[in-house]
Parts: structure tokens; sequence; C-alpha cells
């Protein structure tokens, strides 16, 4: 035992002193010689990989370089690494795996390269024998029938890592190999990526193109970006993973996209966005999800009021989920994922690839599919194109994105004219839902939003009659002590009750508009007007939006050029609305309250402008010129002739309060829509005192 001890001690001494370079070369030679012996030996081909030693025998050599570096440190090459690149071993080993021989060697080679590539801290994908190997087993990724998505999708996100890590490299990877340091064959391989790109790139392209109704072809968009070089196989098979069934893979996929397009060197957006197809690709993607959507049979209002998708929540979800109750309900899911995810990637990429995503955006989707859609005969595709449109506009928060939406709608007059329009339809659906879209552009960081769509209009104060001008500026500095204050608290309509006396004694309201709960009961009550949270919480993000937008403090001279002979143009979206209000008594409780959610919306602004023209009841209006309070003036003449022949009125209108609460199931209420107007009304006047009195200390 003693003797044995003692072998052991000298062995293990002998192992100590040992060069260790010399040794681990001799190893990593021996191991990769054991492997290619494998191939002149043996003579079944049919014996898979997992067999043999082959496996292990990578492991080893992977194991040598790890171990080499580290004693080394990263500064130098040792002499294994040396070894595997002077006899070009990850070449020969990147034939094997394209062979399958034997059967599953392709799975060993892409974990060699992971590891190799994750493991080794030395930077080596600008190494002409490691980037070609690497564009090589890229090239073999993604392809139809793959049993390896596993191991592929972990390679490419190694690679992308790496690319992260040292972003010169993202040209090799590429393969846009046009520097002056560019290796021999660099020609020879931009055109094989490009030939092996181009099925790939048409696919998804000829699929959404006869899918999608009214949409023009993709691939004449991107033929003519001259600038490109060609469609790289990495991103192309990146694209590809995303589409897998498995949750782990397609997961990877897009971390590998994010990390690409995160890259903020100074070169890699412009190589992005100017020498590939990566916007086109990804907005293909979308063309080609929103050609899924079932737009004859989706349910309009479900899809407008779609819940916020975020890209990541579907691989958190089991394939039990609830929420999963439909093909067309996952459609719709899988389509606003994927359009978070650009979202989200357009506000982690560079600016400059971030406007280009955002152009393939809006000229692959938007212009070419969806306008033909908005412009169709067919009520049910206007309806759902304009859901998913009003979705897409609540959804995004990138900037160049947002801006690209804004471009859409409002500086196209045939959109814009059209969208305003669809707000005072013959279809009530198609009224709501089109109303619904321009609240929520309302609640978007975008100066140019209410520029376009009211400011303009009011910028010269032509609203006002001359007279007006002077009796105003003294109404404010006097501190509201002109004669017509006095008029106005006679005035019935104005009472705290507003119509009704009693009408304290009915139940709280249902909620007018998502973004506002319904007002004080008292319209001079400041303590309820304090205490009403989503109402100051409305006004305050008004403000917060409005904040950078550099507003002008007071407002400005009435334009000295308006004549008497000059009518007044309150704009499109003012007059839809007015003419709309107009008819408050006669429209369905739902468009009502739709129609008051977007004009409270507009009171919220902080503008002077905005605040003079809907809520000041003291100015006066030039000829043929009308207000938010000239049109409720009105509306409350027709009311007060319209209710005179109904008895029993405080019980009826409770009644109807307490039919839309749920309440009252009795169906059979008489005069139903005109009460349910009154009670949109009398809410909406005290939202619009409620809103005024919160804003007087800002202004």
């Amino acid at each position: 035992m003693e003797t044995f001890s003692k072998l052991t001690s000298m062995l293990l001494h002998a192992l100590e002193t040992r060069e260790p370079t010399v040794d681990l070369l001799d190893s990593f030679v021996d191991h990769w010689k054991s492997i290619t012996n494998y191939y002149i030996e043996t003579t079944d081909d049919s014996r898979p990989v997992r067999q043999t030693e082959i496996p292990w025998r990578l492991r080893q050599m992977l194991d040598i370089l790890v171990y080499e570096e580290k004693q080394q440190g990263v500064e130098e090459t040792g002499a294994c690494m040396e070894y595997l690149l002077q006899h070009k071993i990850l070449e020969t080993l990147c034939t094997l795996g394209k062979a399958q021989y034997p059967p599953g060697m392709s799975q060993q080679v892409l974990l060699f390269f992971s590891k190799l590539l994750s493991q080794v801290q030395k930077p080596v994908l600008d190494l002409v024998n490691v980037y070609r190997p690497v564009q090589k087993l890229i090239r073999l990724c993604a392809l139809p029938g793959s049993q390896t998505e596993k191991e592929e999708a972990q390679f490419l996100l190694v690679v992308c890592s790496r690319v992260k890590q040292d972003p010169h490299t993202l040209r090799y990877v590429l393969e846009i190999l046009d520097q002056p340091a560019a290796r021999t064959q660099a020609s020879d391989q931009s055109q094989l990526c490009t030939q092996a790109s181009i099925p790939r790139t048409e696919t998804p392209q000829s699929s959404s193109q006869s899918d999608s109704s009214g949409s023009s072809p993709v691939q004449s968009e991107s033929s003519t970006c001259s600038p490109v070089q060609s469609e790289c196989s990495l991103l192309s098979a990146l694209l590809q993973l995303t589409k897998s069934q498995r949750a782990s893979v397609s997961l990877k996929a897009y971390e590998s996209l994010l990390l690409l397009s995160g890259l903020q060197s100074e070169s890699s957006g412009e190589i992005l966005s100017d020498q590939t197809q990566l916007g086109e690709l990804l907005a293909g993607r979308l063309l080609e999800l929103y050609s899924l959507l079932p737009l004859e049979s989706l349910d309009p209002g479900q899809v407008q009021s779609w819940p916020h998708t975020p890209w990541s929540s579907q691989f958190s979800r089991c394939s039990s989920d609830p929420r999963s109750e439909s093909p067309a309900s996952d459609h719709v899911t899988i389509f606003f994922s994927w359009l978070d995810f650009l979202d989200h990637l357009m506000r982690e990429a560079p600016q400059v690839l971030s406007v280009k995503l955002a152009q393939c955006v809006h000229q692959l989707w938007l212009l070419d599919v969806l306008q033909p859609q908005l412009l169709h005969t067919c009520e049910q595709v206007v309806l759902v194109s304009t859901s998913v449109l009003c979705g897409a506009v609540r959804l995004v928060q990138s900037a160049t994105l947002l801006d690209q939406l804004v471009h859409f709608l409002l500086r196209s007059q045939t959109l814009t004219h059209l969208m305003l329009q669809h707000c005072d339809h013959i279809s009530d659906q198609i009224s709501m839902v089109s109303l619904s879209l321009v609240e929520e552009l309302l609640q978007k960081p975008h100066r140019d939003i209410l520029d376009i769509l009211v400011l303009r209009f009011l910028q010269t104060r032509s609203y006002l009659s001359p007279p007006a001008v002077g009796v105003d500026e003294r109404h404010t500095e006097g501190n509201e002590t002109n004669e017509d204050s006095d008029d106005l608290e006679e005035d019935p309509f104005f009472s705290d009750s507003l119509l009704f006396s009693d009408s304290q004694l009915l139940p709280p309201p249902p909620p007018l508009s998502s973004s506002a709960a319904p007002p004080p009961s008292g319209l001079g009550s400041p303590a309820n007007v304090v205490n009403s949270p989503p109402l100051l919480l409305q006004v305050t993000q008004c403000q917060s939006l409005s904040q950078s937008w550099d507003w002008p403090l007071s407002l400005p001279p009435p334009s000295s050029s308006s004549g008497e002979g000059e009518e007044f143009f309150e704009g499109h979206l003012f007059r839809v609305l007015f003419d709309r209000l107009g008819r408050i008594l006669e429209q369905p409780y739902e468009l009502n309250l739709q129609l008051t959610a977007v004009l409270s919306r507009l009171s919220a602004f902080n503008h002077p402008l905005l605040h003079e023209y809907l809520l000041n009841p003291y100015i006066h209006l030039s000829h043929c010129s009308r207000s938010l309070f000239s049109v409720l003036i009105r509306v409350m003449g027709e009311l007060m002739q319209r209710i005179q022949p109904i008895s029993n009125l405080t019980d009826r209108l409770l009644n109807t309060r307490r039919h839309l609460l749920g309440l009252n199931h009795n169906t059979g209420l008489e005069h139903l829509t005109l009460l349910r107007g009154v009670i949109v009304l009398e809410e909406f006047c005290k939202e619009l005192a409620a809103i005024a009195f919160v804003k007087l200390p800002l202004d």
C-alpha cells in the first residue's frame, strides 16, 4: 500500500513539472487525429454520432482551448488555437456537419461552435478561418425540416452576443466584406449569400401578397433598395426561427434580433439599415401576420380594445392558456405581439435604423395594405382595419413608428379627410371606432396631432366678433365681473343640477369614458372636483404631454386680415364633433360616450386657444361661427322642448340610469334613446365644468 502511494505521488509530481504547452498541443492534436481517423477506418456510415467517440473528443478539444487561454491570457494566441486556425479545423467540421456524417453530426458541430465562441474570450470572429466557417454554418440554419432548431438558435444567439461585444465583426457575420480589409474570395462569398437568401426573402412576401387584400408586391419595394448588397442568411435564419413552435427556440431568435438591432456603434445602424433588408424582412413578417387575420369574422370592438400584448408574454403562456379561445384570437394576439416587438426594437435601435424600420412598416403595411382596406366599400373590412389601426396607435411607444403613423393618418389629406368623415359615418359602428382612433391619437406624445387637427384652424381667432376682443380682455382682467356672468348665473341652464333640481336623488351614473370618471354632481363644488382623481389624472396627462411642445402661455392677437365677410372654419374635426354633438339626443348611448370622451380630452389640454374656444362661455362669436358652448346651448334648447311631453321625467331618468348600471332589466322603457342622451349630456356638462375648474390655477 505504501509503495502504491509513493508511485501515485511520483506520477502527480511528474505531471506538474512537465511542459504544459507541449502536452496540451499533443493532446489536442491527438483528439483531432482520432476524429479524422474515424472517417478513414469506419465502414458503418449509418451509426449515429452519439455512439462514437466524436462528441467526447470535441469536448476535450474545447476544454483544452479554454484552459490554454486561461493559462496564457487573452492577448496571446496559444499553440492549440494556432493549430485549429492553421489546419482549418472549423472549416472541416462545418463540412462534416453539412454532410450529416455520421448522422447527427450537425448537432455536434453547432454545439462545438457555440461553446467555442461563448467560452473563448479572445476576439476571433474577425479571423478569416473563423468567420468563414461561421458564415457557412449560418447558412445551414433554419432550413426546412431541420431537426436541430434548438442548437441552431443557441448558435445564432452566441454569434449575435459576440457581435454585441465586438461590433466591428458585424460585417463578417453579415457577409458584407467590401472594406479594404476583406479577405480573398469576398465577392464570391457575397454572391453566394445573395443567391442563398433570395428564396428566403421571396417566400413570406409572396405569401403575404396573396393573402392580403389590396396589398401591392413587397418584392418590388425591396428590389428598389439598390444600396443593399445582399440579404444575409443570418437575418433570414433568425426571422425563420421566430416562427418556431418551440418557445425556447423562438425566444432566442427574438433576443438575437434585439442584440443585432441594438448595436450602438457608429456604423452598425447604417450597415443594418443601408446594406441589409432587415427593415423589409421585419415589416414583411408583420404583413404576413396581418394577412392571417380573418377580417370577415373578427369582432371589431374586441380588436379595438385588445389588451396590450408584450412580445415576451407569448413565451410565458402555457398551451392551455384560457385566452387562446379561438384561432382568430390567436392570430390577433400573435400580430399585436409582433408589432410590440417591432416597437420595442425601434426604441432600442440607433436612430438611423429605427427610422428605416418605421419607414418600411409605413410603406409595406400602412400604405400598401391598410390604406386600400380603409378605402374599401365593405363596412366589415373598414371596421376591422380601423380597429386594428386603433389598437396599433394605442400600443406604439417608439417615437419613429409613432411619427410614421401620424404621417400616414394626418399628413395625407386623403386619409385625414377619410378618418374624419368616418367619424360621421352612416354606420354608427364605423363612427364609434373612428372616434376611438381620434381619442387614441390625442393620447400620444406628438405635437403635430393637435396642430393638424385643431390648432391651425383656431390660430387666427377669427371665431371672435371684433367687439368681443376688448370685452374678453376686460373680462379676463376684471376677474369675471362683467354683466354677462350675472346673466349666465340666472340662466336655468346653468344651475347646479343643470336640468333637474332633484338630480342628486339619482344613483351615480356609469363612467362616460375610459379616460375620465363621472365629474362631481355639483358644478360649484370645489371639494368634489379636487377629490376626483381620474379627472385630475386626465388633465395632468394632457399637461405632461404638452409640456415639451413649447405652447404659448397667452392668446395670440386676432388676425387683422380677417374681415367681416370671412367665415370662420373650425376645422374638419370640430365640424364633425359639433355636428354629432348636435344630434346627441338621437344617437346610440355608446356613440355619445365616445363623442364626449374626445371632446373632454380636447378640453383638458392647456393650450390657451383650446381653453378659450372650448371652455370660455363669455366669448362673442363672429357671424356663422360656433363654439362648444353655443352648440350645447342649442342642444339644451331642443332638449327642453322634447322633454315637455314626458311625464314623470325624474322617475324615468332614474329607471334609465338603473338600466344602464344593469340594476333594472326592463327593456320596455319609452324614450330610451332620448333619456340616455339627457344623461350623457348632463354628465358631459358637469365634466366640462370640472375640467375648467381644475385648469383655472394652471392658466
